[in-house]
């Protein structure tokens, strides 16, 4: 039976695991084997983010004909804030090709074993938990600016956001609004998945191990942070349907960005 185990992990001791020096090229390594991964056996992988491009459509579809036409963006945007949680099994199926394994995508699933599955689920509940919070803020900052009417058409909105000084206000402050949350997701959870996959070391060590990584390695994080926007910007060009390949390349990559930034146990 799995232990509740979730702030120091199966030990007594706080781990505090050595955190790796490394450079732009070697986030750009760590991308490249991930693509190598999802090479390996594509039509698995498409198969497990798949959910992720069909909640992105279904997110636009069901605020476009309602009045909740400002909440698309945020959603959509807020919506990658809880991708480190949806590419647990993508961590998998890169450490079982690492140690020479079996990479049926059946084993993306085999972290319902994991001693360290509490810390797992509690941390996706704390990112969910920042999904929600953004979404109150972003429109918290849009009532301020605009009231309580929503517009009922998208030419309205348009007009609303472009043509006038609130518009600009608002596309200025939710930019740096939704960057403030993204930088602290992402230093809160850079290597806390897959540390906590790899090893049962509790969820706040492998949070503290994150930011340790993150203010060790400030720019090759921040360039990493870059990659994961543009390339989220890019899957959801064609209608969210690219997702499904950037999705798995990202999440296999974040495997290997773990080995490099953390030391071995």
């Amino acid at each position: 039976m799995t232990a509740f185990h979730v702030m120091t992990g199966a030990g007594e001791a706080y781990a505090h695991p050595a955190i790796n020096k490394i450079s732009i090229d070697d986030v750009f390594d760590a991308l490249r084997r991930g693509l190598d991964d999802f090479r390996e056996k594509p039509s698995h992988y498409v198969f497990l983010c798949l959910m992720y491009p069909i909640a992105g459509v279904f997110l636009a579809v069901a605020t476009s004909s309602a009045n909740l036409l400002p909440m698309i963006f945020p959603l959509i945007s807020g919506f990658a804030l809880i991708g480190p949680i949806a590419a647990i099994g993508l961590y998998e199926i890169s450490k079982r090709r690492e140690m020479g394994e079996d990479t049926s995508w059946r084993h993306a699933f085999d972290v319902r074993h994991s001693p360290a599955l509490p810390s797992i689920i509690a941390g996706g509940l704390l990112l969910f938990a920042f999904f929600v919070v953004w979404l109150v803020a972003a429109q918290t900052l849009y009532t301020n600016l605009f009231g309580d009417v929503f517009p009922r058409s998208i030419d309205t909105f348009t007009a609303q956001i472009f043509g006038t000084p609130e518009g600009m206000q608002l596309m200025m402050w939710g930019n740096l609004l939704g960057l403030a949350f993204a930088v602290i997701v992402l230093a809160t959870t850079l290597v806390t998945f897959p540390m906590l996959l790899d090893r049962d070391v509790g969820l706040v060590a492998a949070m503290s191990a994150s930011i340790r990584a993150t203010l060790t390695n400030p720019i090759p994080v921040l360039v990493w942070g870059f990659i994961i926007a543009a390339l989220l910007v890019i899957g959801s060009i064609p209608l969210f349907a690219g997702l499904a390949l950037v999705m798995p390349i990202l999440g296999h990559a974040t495997w290997h960005l773990y080995r490099k930034l953390i030391g071995p146990a």
